[in-house]
């Protein structure tokens, strides 16, 4: 199978390693990808963005599955175009996608389809905007209706902050705080049937002990010990099954990765989000856990043949991913720094902890700079999430990157709570 994968972070690195070590992958390409993706799969410089280009670069390279992996190409009707050359392509069409890009829309499938989520309100106006807000009260929960790289996002007990970042959105959903854990889990469907993935859990702050601002994720961890093992079970009969039905209800099937982000509240099970691709940085800790061969699951996918595919294998332990991001991330994060120990990684800690690139690319002595803001992660796997933990930890202190930082309580809890927190070499 030639596969083309669309994106350049650290979620698409993730997806072109698990490409590279199946055996029914004959060619991998990736647009315009990373540093990393580039020691795996070859490069393409593509916008992203322009569906022509990539549907004519998907027949250039006879691509038998395109994986298109950021929203806002989905969005944008990337998948359409490729689809309309007759090419498999995993990923939602762009009227499909707009359950990520509209937080409204969203919120009206799920109310069609008897979801449950949290209450809300869509203001365009600041009276509405007003309103709203003195309905919930703190902590005010506010999310920009479109599509904002993972920050469109502020919860805060402050109501001028939660004003002011309202009042800069052209339409925005305020909604109430849903109290509980949080919970990803992805979902690979065809529009029909619904393969659930296994759960995990991200973190969202900037900085320990969940402080400082949101962020696109420093981290996450997989399986959850402390999750109820119905769960999946329950989300998949009362969240992702009703909502991909609905949509096909609509006339605009969901094909793709379906992502909820869940809150586990004193009420039940509720959705915060939804998202059209897989997560960064949950896909990465996903992955490392899957035994199944991606490939010829996502491609079932794209050609709706869910149906007949054999349930998943997973390995019986546990992934960690640590991301580390560049100084001054996220409000002004720098670029160009000199990454180093990446080669000490690869021979000290391969296979069981590796680095995956997100803001990376080469300068013009070929060395890896940072080029974005979380930079790269490092995932490991572990017998449990103690020992996943402590190899994690241990890679992320070889690499060298002036200025970065990263979180040092990733998945400590869990560990702790589960009786496997082990020794988590690198926090300091």
């Amino acid at each position: 199978m030639r596969i083309l994968v669309i994106g350049g972070g650290a979620r698409e690195h993730a997806l072109c390693r698990s490409f590279s070590l199946d055996p029914d992958v004959t060619a991998l390409h990736c647009a315009p990808g990373n540093a990393g993706t580039a020691e795996i799969a070859t490069s393409h410089a593509v916008d992203a963005l322009d569906g022509a280009a990539v549907a004519g670069l998907a027949q250039e390279v006879a691509a038998d599955l395109v994986v298109v992996g950021p929203e806002a190409p989905l969005v944008a009707g990337v998948a359409d175009a490729v689809r309309a050359r007759g090419i498999p392509v995993f990923g939602p069409s762009a009227e499909a996608a707009q359950l990520e890009g509209s937080k409204a829309f969203a919120k009206d499938v799920m109310a069609a389809a008897g979801v449950p989520t949290a209450r809300s309100y869509v203001c365009t106006e600041p009276a509405q905007i007003d309103e709203a807000l003195d309905a919930f009260g703190p902590p005010y929960v506010v999310k920009d209706d479109g599509l904002a790289a993972g920050k469109g996002v502020v919860v805060t007990p402050d109501v001028e902050e939660a004003r002011a970042h309202a009042l800069a959105c052209e339409r925005v959903v305020i909604e109430e705080f849903l109290d509980g854990p949080e919970v990803s889990l992805f979902a690979v469907t065809d529009g029909e049937t619904v393969v659930p993935l296994q759960p995990a859990q991200d973190f969202k702050r900037a900085y320990d002990g969940d402080e400082g601002p949101n962020t696109g994720g420093m981290g996450a961890y997989s399986p959850l010990p402390w999750a109820d093992p119905k769960l999946v079970d329950e989300i998949e009969q009362t969240v992702l099954q009703p909502t991909v039905d609905e949509l096909r209800r609509r006339g605009t099937p969901f094909s793709g990765l379906l992502y909820a982000g869940l809150a586990i509240t004193s009420r039940g099970v509720r959705v915060i989000e939804f998202n059209a691709r897989f997560g960064d940085p949950e896909t990465q800790a996903v992955l490392a856990r899957l035994k199944t061969p991606l490939a010829g699951l996502l491609h079932a996918a794209a050609t709706g043949q869910l149906a007949e595919f054999p349930p998943l294998r997973w390995s019986d332990g546990a992934a960690v991913t640590v991301v580390v991001a560049a100084h001054g991330y996220p409000a002004a994060p720098r670029t160009g720094d000199p990454i180093e120990g990446l080669a000490e990684v690869a021979e000290q800690d391969a296979p069981k902890a590796y680095v995956l690139h997100a803001g990376t690319k080469l300068d013009e002595r070929e060395r890896v700079v940072s080029a974005g803001g979380r930079v790269l992660s490092v995932t490991a796997t572990g017998s449990d999430l103690g020992k996943a933990r402590e190899r994690a930890y241990a890679a992320v202190g070889r690499v060298r990157l002036d200025g970065s930082h990263h979180r040092t309580d990733i998945a400590r809890k869990a560990a702790e709570d589960a009786g496997d927190a082990g020794d988590a070499a690198g926090d300091h």
